[in-house]
């Protein structure tokens, strides 16, 4: 048997340590983990605004190998998920293989020597045989163009980048945005601030998240018996992945279900038909991200919170001003404008065949094969990858599959000394022909802006079927698909 290939992992997310994981438990000895975080977990590491916490059930934001009963909530926050990712770094032994604090600014792959040679952000560099990207879908915060945005006086931040040095408490602040991060923190600090005003340009569709606190007797029957476990898990992933599901994949009752249920609950908490109109949606549900909140409407509605729908035209020193004319005084902005994701705009540039950099070559929207290899670059390997993000359940399960194919694709190398593996581009083209003919009738394609496409309209981030279906995709390995020397 071949000796096994080296490997180098870019992020040290819930997708890098489970690679990493397993990697190690399937005997490969030189792995190495870079994260330029101080810490391990990724998005969970990084987003630490008031409220921060899983829009999945727990159970199915955790590894499948790695259980844990010991949760507090239905779903939970992100400081008990970032000390779930910490102490299965430890359970698992894998701590030895981090290097935290290192940033990775390129990797190049060198065709001769069959290797990626990595440089590092402290001017040293790593070569390793395989190079594994789980930097994901979500790695670099997005700002907005607006004039003036870097005029403003006060502090300014990304909701991804909380800066809890800024005291918010008596301030007018200004929010700019109104997805996924904005639902969660904008009912947290209400309490603290003087005035906030929350810029939203395109409302979303909003259903009960019915959180609750597990009591502890609940946890502990839950941690000591792992068949109850299994089964809790289970029965929340078959829901998930057929019921809501069906939203996507086009179910009318399955649609109308979640139509009502987010006519309903903004009809409970909303009384002002003004305000309600401008919280309804004029598109289809499903076509932007599905938000998952019981608070958000309620913040809303405090006295001290404005609901501000018109165009911002500019940022000015002290105020954000908007198409009518009007200046409202702001001393902090609170950007929650999400990430670069339609474009994987990530934070190293890959070089792969021929000197071609992986952003040039995935200008007009990123396709790989199954998400995890894309052709041109050998022995590059992803996780989270183009056309593998969902809308309606546990991207971790994603994630396991894309761990378990990969393990399948690197055998060869251990078996028989092959050192190139790449994905045939014919193969790569008829992939993304099939997915990309499923998308253009998917929620997703219709009239809306959203995350999940580019600017031209092509989808570049969702799978268009059902977790079933991709587990299915990866199940075995179409050699033919790929070039392996």
């Amino acid at each position: 048997m071949a000796q096994k290939p080296t490997v180098a992992i870019i992020g040290a997310g819930f997708s890098g340590v489970g690679m990493a994981i397993k990697l190690k438990q399937a005997g490969y000895d030189q792995i190495t983990v870079f994260d330029k975080a101080p810490k391990v977990g990724g998005t969970w590491y990084w987003n630490t605004y008031p409220g921060c916490a899983c829009d999945v059930p727990i159970q199915l934001y955790s590894y499948s190998f790695a259980p844990s009963g010991l949760w507090s909530h239905q779903y939970p926050r992100a400081p008990e998920i970032q000390a779930y990712i910490e102490k299965v770094v430890d359970d698992f032994a894998v701590r030895p293989l981090l290097r935290l604090n290192t940033e990775v600014k390129s990797a190049s792959w060198n065709d001769s020597a069959k290797v990626w040679r990595l440089e590092l952000a402290d001017g040293t560099s790593h070569k390793a045989n395989i190079l594994v990207s789980a930097l994901g879908q979500l790695d670099i915060p997005k700002w907005p163009e607006i004039a003036g945005r870097n005029a403003f006086a006060g502090p300014s931040f990304h909701s991804a980048r909380w800066n809890w040095d800024v005291d918010l408490k008596g301030k007018r602040v200004a929010v700019i945005g109104n997805g996924g991060s904005a639902v969660q923190f904008i009912p947290e600090i209400t309490n603290d601030v003087a005035q906030l005003d929350v810029y939203q340009r395109t409302p979303n569709y909003l259903v009960p998240r019915n959180d609750r606190e597990v009591p502890m007797e609940e946890r502990e029957r839950l941690a000591n018996n792992p068949w109850l476990l299994k089964a809790s898990r289970e029965l929340i992933y078959w829901r998930s992945d057929t019921l809501f599901w069906g939203v996507f994949k086009g179910s009318k009752w399955r649609v109308g279900l979640f139509e009502n249920a987010a006519k309903k609950l903004r009809d409970d908490q909303i009384a002002d038909p003004a305000l309600r109109a401008k919280l309804t949606p004029d598109y289809p549900i499903g076509c932007k991200r599905i938000l998952i909140c019981d608070t958000y409407y309620p913040a809303l509605q405090r006295p001290n919170v404005s609901l501000i729908t018109d165009p911002i035209e500019r940022i000015e020193q002290g105020a954000i001003v908007t198409n009518d004319a009007t200046a409202r005084p702001s001393d902090v902005i609170i950007y929650a404008t999400g990430f670069d994701a339609s474009h994987f705009g990530w934070s190293v540039d890959i070089v792969g065949q021929g000197g071609a950099h992986l952003k040039d070559v995935w200008r007009d929207g990123p396709e790989a094969y199954l998400g995890v290899m894309t052709a041109g670059f050998p022995n590059f390997l992803m996780l989270y990858g183009p056309n593998t993000n969902l809308g309606h359940t546990s991207i971790l399960y994603m994630v396991e599959r894309q761990i378990e194919y990969a393990l399948k694709l690197l055998a060869p190398m251990s078996e028989t000394g092959a050192s190139r593996l790449e994905v045939r581009a014919d193969a790569q083209a008829r992939f993304n022909r099939l997915i990309q003919a499923e998308l253009k009738a998917s929620p997703w394609a219709t009239a809306c802006n959203s995350w999940y496409k580019t600017e031209t309209g092509k989808i570049t981030n969702n799978w268009p079927r059902s977790t079933q279906d991709y587990a299915k995709a990866l199940k075995q390995v179409e050699w033919s698909h790929y070039a392996i020397a």
